[in-house]
C-alpha cells in the first residue's frame, strides 16, 4: 500500500515504453544494414549456446529471429553441455578468425564445469557485442557511454546491451542526468556496475547499493534516478522511493505463489485471471505500488527488457562498421 502521507503525491507518471523504443532502435538498425548492403556488407553474429537450458533457448531464438528480421546474419552454434573449456576456446578461435562474423555472443549461464570468465576473455575485443571484455569493460569505465559507434578516444566502443538500453531509455525519453542524483541497486559485472559508469559518464551523482548496504532506504529515497537489478521480485517498496523520481526496473522475476501474485497486484483482475491461466506472472525489483510515486517508470514487462536485444542488433552493426573501416 501507498503510505497515507505520500497519497496525496500520487498523480499520473509517465510510462517509459522500452518497446517502442526498441522498436525505433531496430529502425535505425534496419537502415543502417541496408547502407552498408550496396557495398557487399552483411554484419554477421554467431550466438554460442551449450546443452539445453529452455529460459536460454528462448532468449537465443528470439535473438536470430530479431536478426533476421533486420537482415542481419546469424548463426546458432550448439555444442553439447559435455562440451569443455579447452574445446570451446577452439571454437572461439574459429569465430574470432572468420572475417563473415562481425559479433560472438556466449549464452550464459554456462554448464560449472567450463572456466565462463576464460571464454569471455578469448573472445576477440572488436567482436564483443556482449561488453563484457575487459578492454571494452575498461574503455567504458574511462570514456562512458556515447550512444555512437565509437568512445571519446574514437576506438570502438562496445556496452553491455540490457546498461546500454537504460541509458538509450533515458536519452530517448529526454530525463535529464546530469546534475541528478542517481542510486542504482545492484552491482553485477553485467548491469550493476556498467550501468554506474555510464551514469557517472553521463555526468550523474551515482551510489551504488547492494545486499550489505547499511540504511539502504535512505539511500534509495534520496535518488533523482533509481535503477533496481537485483532479481528480487518487488523489493523497492513505496516507502523507498522518492516522489517523482525516475524509476528504472531491470528485474524480471517470475512468480508463482497465487498469495504474492494478491500482495503486489491487489484488485488486479486482469492479472489474477493471466496468472490463473498460465500459473506464472513476471514482476520487477520495484514493487507494482511504487510507480504511482514515480514522476516516470519503465514497466515490467515492457520496459527494460525490450532493448537488450535492440542494444545486441545495434552493437553488432557497430562491430560490423568498425571492423570494416566504415563510419
Amino acid at each position: 500500500m501507498i503510505p497515507e502521507s505520500k497519497a496525496s503525491l500520487t498523480h499520473s507518471p509517465r510510462i517509459l515504453d522500452g518497446i517502442a523504443i526498441a522498436a525505433g532502435i531496430k529502425a535505425e538498425v534496419a537502415e543502417q544494414v541496408r547502407a552498408l548492403a550496396p557495398e557487399g556488407i552483411t554484419p554477421g553474429l554467431a550466438v554460442i549456446l551449450v546443452g539445453e537450458v529452455p529460459a536460454s533457448q528462448i532468449y537465443v531464438r528470439s535473438k536470430v529471429k530479431t536478426c533476421g528480421e533486420l537482415g542481419i546474419y546469424s548463426e546458432m552454434l550448439t555444442p553439447p553441455e559435455t562440451i569443455t573449456t579447452e574445446e570451446l576456446l577452439d571454437l572461439i578461435a574459429g569465430l574470432n578468425a572468420r572475417q563473415d562474423i562481425d559479433g560472438i555472443l556466449i549464452q550464459l549461464p554456462l554448464p560449472a564445469h567450463v572456466d565462463t570468465r576464460r571464454l569471455l576473455e578469448a573472445v576477440d575485443p572488436a567482436k564483443d557485442v556482449d561488453g563484457f571484455h575487459p578492454i571494452n569493460a575498461g574503455r567504458l569505465l574511462a570514456e562512458g557511454y556515447s550512444g555512437s559507434a565509437t568512445s571519446k578516444s574514437g576506438k570502438l566502443a562496445l556496452a553491455p546491451c540490457t546498461p546500454a538500453g537504460i541509458m538509450e531509455i533515458l536519452r530517448r525519453s529526454e530525463i535529464p542526468i546530469a546534475g541528478k542524483s542517481a542510486v542504482v541497486l545492484g552491482r553485477s559485472d553485467i548491469v550493476g556496475k556498467p550501468a554506474a559508469s555510464m551514469l557517472i559518464n553521463a555526468s550523474a551523482t551515482v551510489t551504488v547499493c547492494h545486499s550489505h548496504t547499511a540504511d539502504l532506504a535512505r539511500h534509495t529515497r534520496e535518488a533523482d534516478i533509481l535503477v533496481a537489478a537485483i532479481g528480487r521480485p518487488g523489493f523497492v517498496t513505496p516507502e523507498m522511493i522518492k516522489p517523482g523520481a525516475t524509476l528504472i526496473d531491470v528485474g524480471i522475476n517470475r512468480v508463482t505463489d497465487a498469495s504474492e501474485v494478491a500482495r503486489f497486484f491487489p484488485n488486479d483482475e486482469a492479472r489474477a485471471a493471466l496468472f490463473a491461466k498460465r500459473g506464472s506472472t513476471v514482476v520487477g525489483d520495484i514493487h507494482p505500488a511504487a510507480f504511482a510515486l514515480s514522476g516516470a517508470y519503465t514497466p515490467v514487462p515492457g520496459g527494460v527488457g525490450a532493448l537488450t536485444i535492440a542494444m545486441l542488433m545495434q552493437n553488432t552493426v557497430t562491430a560490423a562498421k568498425a571492423r570494416r573501416g566504415k563510419k
